[in-house]
């Protein structure tokens, strides 16, 4: 229902999406999540043959020049395959926005080339053991020595790093004690060799065979051109990186939502119950028409804020909300999904485990959905003084708003 605000243009990166997606191996996804494959390069390789990898990205690097709404679409197509594949095929889309947005001619055809056409994976250095959610408490040090950096330090939770050839680091490059922590951070492109341990060394309740790990660096020697934007400038990248981390983590929960949807409304059209279909009891079906409104609801949000994102307007609270509402919308209907369908729903016959799983992971990944709440309060707060000032005095539209006396706030 919502193609009708989509351009011919964009309507056509749908459908390659969604043509893609169909044509991926199910055995494939059924031998991730049972930990048998632990990177699926095929993947990433056959949709960069069909021109599908770093949609937003210029032409002349490999991309289609497209805007944030199509590559909502075609990611939401791709979540349908869950999030591990969703997450993947997201990546070149993160990391490239780095070198894209702020990259030297020299990064990009070195880095984001090779990685549009699979030649090259990537992954990003970003959580730390110690660090969560505190991303400039980071601890990984990238010491400069004349014309190169020595790096140590760990980053863990690494979605790709098992396969990964290169990744964006974010280091502490800045070891005045009184900088502000803004200020001391470096995002660098560092080549995976054999000073680069990478160790698979947990196992996750869903989101697998995306080859999560953790990475060691000891005594790293990266060149000193291998910064993006300019030494302690990491700030900078990374408020830009927030926006694809969070648009592209939306835009894949709504597709695993759906992914379950559709299974569960197919299912309830098929299961009979005393006599007949279980749809035809509302105690089913007005699970199915709460998750329709659900998802519908979170896809517009997402849409309108890929709009906004496109404008060049400041997009940071609308992206936060994008993100927090579509993965909170994507465990509701996943779960309603699961309720529709009874026992079944909670055994690996169907999918829809495997989505619960997955979805799960989304509200704490590139940003927990607290944090998400934190951005929001904030952003809205700034906002919010400035319609004080520009706005009409809503407070005086009460009959009794004369009464000075009776409003306390000490």
């Amino acid at each position: 229902m919502f193609d009708f605000l989509l351009s011919d243009k964009e309507k056509v990166i749908k459908q390659d999406a969604r043509t893609f997606a169909k044509s991926v191996p199910a055995q494939l996804i059924r031998d991730m999540d049972a930990d048998e494959v632990q990177f699926p390069k095929e993947f990433l390789i056959e949709a960069a043959k069909q021109n599908m990898l770093g949609l937003r990205f210029d032409k002349k690097y490999g991309g289609r020049g497209a805007d944030w709404k199509s590559e909502a679409c075609a990611i939401e197509e791709i979540g349908t395959l869950g999030a591990p594949l969703a997450c993947l095929y997201s990546l070149v889309s993160i990391v490239g926005e780095a070198i894209h947005a702020f990259g030297t001619e020299e990064q990009k055809q070195k880095y984001l080339v090779p990685t549009l056409k699979a030649e090259k994976f990537c992954a990003e250095g970003l959580t730390e053991p110690r660090g969560g959610s505190d991303f400039f408490g980071a601890t990984t040090k990238a010491v400069l020595e004349g014309d190169h950096f020595i790096l140590n330090g760990q980053k863990r939770f690494i979605v790709g790093g098992e396969g990964a050839d290169y990744f964006l680091v974010y280091a502490r490059t800045n070891f005045d004690d009184g900088a502000a922590p803004h200020n001391q951070i470096s995002a660098i492109l560092v080549d995976r060799d054999d000073s680069v341990r990478v160790d698979h060394r947990f196992g996750l309740m869903g989101a697998r065979g995306g080859g999560t790990s953790r990475i060691v660096f000891t005594d790293t020697k990266v060149p000193k051109e291998n910064v993006i934007l300019g030494i302690n400038r990491g700030a900078e990248v990374f408020n830009r990186m927030m926006v694809p981390e969070r648009m592209t983590t939306a835009s894949g929960a709504i597709g695993a939502a759906r992914a379950a949807l559709e299974v569960a409304t197919r299912y309830s059209t098929r299961r009979k119950a005393f006599g007949k279909p279980i749809r035809k009891f509302q105690a089913v079906s007005f699970h199915i028409a709460e998750a329709v409104a659900t998802l519908e609801a979170a896809r517009s949000l997402v849409w309108t804020t890929a709009c906004k994102v496109d404008s060049g307007e400041d997009a940071r609270r609308m992206v936060s909300e994008a993100k927090k509402i579509s993965t909170e919308a994507a465990w509701d209907v996943v779960n309603r999904a699961m309720q529709v369908m009874g026992g079944i729903g909670y055994t690996n016959i169907y999918p829809v485990e495997r989505l619960l799983r997955d979805v799960r992971l989304m509200m704490i990944w590139t940003g927990t959905n607290e944090i998400m709440n934190l951005l929001v309060q904030h952003e809205w707060y700034k906002e919010h003084q400035k319609k004080e000032v520009e706005g009409r005095d809503i407070e005086q539209d009460a009959i009794g708003f004369e009464h000075e006396d009776e409003k306390h706030f000490g």
